[in-house]
């Protein structure tokens, strides 16, 4: 576990806190590694998309300041 990035950190603190692994019975730290790997997924998923539909497929965010 300590190769466990600050994100995970911070959705396993999370996950605790509101005493969600309690219905699973599973530990805090293993869901955490579970929603950051469904987050990748998703993420290359969207990009894929972008990709098949001929659409730059980095990822953007909108109402974000240029350095232009």
């Amino acid at each position: 576990m300590s190769d466990m990035t600050t994100f995970e950190k911070d959705i396993r603190d999370a996950i605790n806190h509101h005493s969600r692994e309690n219905a699973s019975n599973t530990p805090d730290w293993i869901l955490a590694q579970y929603i950051e790997g469904c987050l990748l997924s998703f993420e290359t998923a969207t990009q894929q998309r972008e990709a098949f539909y001929g659409r730059d497929p980095r990822p953007s965010v909108k109402g974000a300041s240029s350095d232009e």
